[in-house]
């Protein structure tokens, strides 16, 4: 192994930082990343994918999935968000990778009616859903976040970078 090779890594800058919030603020589904409780193997899926009204990540997700049931387990999860274009390599369209603690907002608690307003905003089709009872907001407190910003523009980033 050359340990005298450069870092892929590049120094985070406004530039990394403006596209990983567009990611975020765009994105309406991303894959969630959690750990299965029955065999403590990763398990990913896809979820709608959203922000706070702070800016934060989160989702709405049902007490049936089974990737609930894995973060009520483990609130460890990974979020991947950004989608290839329609042309081109799919590996030099941007991506970021969040990486976050999973906690649960449910109807009734201090901040939900603020939030689902917020939520419906982006996502009014979930109003079929939305106020069913199994159904809870997913906050994501992320603790490192990593963009891929397309071919040799890679960042590592705090949640600092992402306005969090």
């Amino acid at each position: 192994m050359n340990t005298d090779a450069p870092s892929p890594i590049r120094p985070t800058d406004d530039e990394a930082r403006s596209l990983a919030r567009d990611l975020m603020n765009k994105a309406r589904f991303a894959a969630l990343g959690v750990v299965d409780p029955e065999s403590n193997a990763p398990m990913v899926t896809r979820v709608a994918f959203g922000t706070t009204p702070q800016g934060g990540p989160a989702t709405l997700v049902s007490d049936l999935s089974h990737h609930t049931r894995a973060l009520k387990a483990n609130p460890a999860a990974s979020l991947l968000v950004g989608e290839p274009g329609s042309r081109g390599d799919p590996l030099t369209h941007p991506r970021l990778t969040l990486q976050a603690k999973a906690r649960f907002l449910r109807h009734g608690a201090a901040g939900y009616t603020e939030m689902a307003a917020h939520w419906l905003r982006d996502h009014p089709k979930s109003r079929l859903y939305i106020g069913f009872a199994d159904f809870s907001f997913v906050l994501f407190d992320v603790h490192a976040a990593y963009l891929n910003g397309g071919f040799g523009r890679a960042f590592v980033m705090t949640p600092a970078d992402l306005g969090l």
